[in-house]
């Protein structure tokens, strides 16, 4: 009987707490009843929409007796529009930076979002800045513009000169990729509303004059990073310090998210004049009755104040107007809520498609050297992944870039040297398709040879890149060793080197260590992953993604 007691009261607590467990399983997610929502936003917005979110989904506001549960995914607004053509499942409310984009949508058959959209919050879009840099430029006391910045980053000699030397022989801009992010079609449409001095929106044809022209393509003769999302962008800066990004353009809530350390990031306002993002939050008016009901209790929520608050808290400016405005939009973060005085109009369809024309004639090209691993270890899957990214990264370069292919086991061989894009592509992909793999793995000889290849194609016209990809560790390379050496060949002709660690066997430190003296990314790469990777290589090339057509 003791014994039975004891029994007993043993499975008691294990039931016990087995309940609790589920209990705080379901907890962590959706309740069984709960109507689901998903919510696409510009990624400046995941900080705020993060904790908005969590306080929403624990308050359990319900429609029809179920709790309505929001679930976040971030997400650029050239790239929203591209995913939701492609057919990819539509979210239930899509906020971009601007209306432009629904009517963008709606301009490739899509009508999805049109009529039911209400702003949520405002952030202007400005020029973030080392607050070191920016005061040796006179900032506060000076104004600053979209020229004057282009100018300096296009001149090492007036950098200098302004900038005392003091942080390096150039100045380093990034913005974000025009065909998939808001920043980015904002930051080219701001240098052709500043060079033509205009706040109403410009036109198609003012795009196409020759001194905007000349204009967008000395700014962007200028960028060293196109990033795949704004927050990337912010967090790239932050990481990655003032010699790799010593300005870059961004919402102003961005640059406060990524502001605090030492230094810290400052928000510059070009005197000539900016946008202003108003995250229109729209619900997708094809939707089930009960979704969409769902749906505008979530925006409600976050138009009320305790989201607006957070909005506040998170670097926003609030659009209830009963939110008290203060830190962090204050004199220590470098704000000034007097600013912008200048608000340039939203611009149009047709301007959005003609900015990503005229960015992909003036964007300076590429001079790219891929390295693919072709030994033993990259036989099956591995090697059928790796064919399909870059074929697909070859298919969304420019006609006028250039492009190496040298693929390596036992030794590096130079398959296509130095050919222009637009008429060797056809080659290029075959070449590509046809790669099978075996043999051993001459990695030192192969980045060597990559090097010395950029060295003999090089040009000030031109942006020198190469890419590693590799899934293991050098066991066949005779003329090069990973020293100082091999990496000032690699590194040398101002080139950026991408490397991408394929498996669990790949030297991960060395290649680590290449791209950050290179100025470029390290990726750890999976068969699920090396896509995604390739992806955003492509835009930080300036390649042919997003909405661009």
């Amino acid at each position: 009987m003791q014994f039975k007691r004891i029994f007993t009261s043993f499975m008691a607590i294990i039931i016990l707490t087995l309940t609790t467990l589920a209990c705080n399983l379901t907890n962590d997610g959706p309740p069984s009843n709960a109507i689901e929502i998903e919510i696409v936003a510009n990624t400046s917005l995941t900080p705020w929409l993060q904790e908005a979110i969590v306080k929403f989904n624990e308050a359990k506001l319900e429609t029809s007796g179920r709790p309505v549960y929001a679930v976040l995914n971030p997400l650029e607004a050239g790239q929203a529009v591209t995913d939701i053509v492609s057919g990819k499942p539509t979210p239930e409310l899509w906020i971009p930076d601007s209306e432009v984009w629904v009517n963008i949508l709606a301009e490739r058959g899509r009508l999805d979002y049109q009529g039911n959209c209400v702003s949520i919050a405002e952030s202007p879009l400005v020029i973030a800045m080392w607050r070191p840099i920016a005061e040796s430029l006179g900032w506060p006391g000076r104004s600053l513009g979209w020229l004057d910045i282009g100018s300096l980053a296009a001149d090492p000699s007036a950098w200098a000169y302004y900038s005392g030397g003091q942080f390096g022989a150039n100045l380093r801009m990034g913005h974000t990729h025009p065909g998939l992010s808001g920043t980015g079609a904002g930051t080219l449409l701001a240098i052709v509303q500043a060079a033509e001095l205009k706040s109403e929106a410009v036109s198609v044809t003012d795009i196409q004059q020759p001194l905007v022209r000349a204009s967008v393509s000395a700014f962007e003769g200028t960028v060293a990073w196109f990033s795949p999302s704004t927050d990337n962008l912010g967090q790239t800066m932050r990481q990655r310090g003032p010699d790799y990004l010593g300005a870059a353009v961004m919402y102003e809530s961005t640059v406060i998210n990524y502001s605090d350390g030492t230094p810290n990031i400052v928000p510059i306002y070009p005197f000539e004049g900016t946008f202003m993002a108003t995250h229109p939050a729209c619900i997708h008016t094809a939707a089930p009755d009960i979704m969409k009901k769902a749906t505008e209790i979530f925006r409600n929520y976050l138009l009320a104040d305790e989201a607006q608050q957070l909005a506040l808290t998170n670097g926003l400016r609030p659009v209830n107007e009963q939110v008290t405005l203060g830190a962090p939009l204050d004199v220590a973060h470098g704000v000034d809520l007097n600013q912008p005085e200048i608000v340039f109009s939203a611009p149009t369809v047709n301007t959005i498609y003609a900015i990503q024309d005229l960015w992909q004639a003036a964007r300076k090209d590429v001079n790219l050297v891929m390295l693919l691993d072709i030994s033993g270890s990259m036989r099956d899957d591995k090697i059928e992944n790796m064919r399909g990214a870059a074929i697909q990264f070859v298919e969304q370069m420019g006609d006028d870039d250039f492009i190496t292919i040298v693929a390596f086991s036992k030794e590096p061989i130079l398959f296509i040297d130095h050919e222009q894009v637009g008429t060797a592509r056809p080659q290029v992909l075959s070449i590509i398709t046809d790669l099978y793999a075996g043999g051993d793995t001459a990695l030192y000889d192969a980045i060597g040879l990559g090097g010395n290849l950029i060295a003999d194609s090089t040009s000030s016209q031109a942006t020198n890149v190469m890419v590693v990809l590799t899934d293991g560790q050098d066991t066949n390379s005779t003329n090069f060793h990973f020293n100082q050496h091999l990496i000032d060949t690699a590194t040398a002709n101002d080139t950026t080197v991408f490397t991408i660690a394929y498996g669990g066997d790949a030297e991960e430190d060395l290649l680590s260590n290449l791209a950050q003296q290179a100025n470029g990314n390290f990726y750890l790469g999976t068969k699920a992953n090396i896509d995604e990777i390739y992806q955003e290589m492509s835009a930080a090339f300036g390649g042919n993604v997003g909405i661009g057509r």
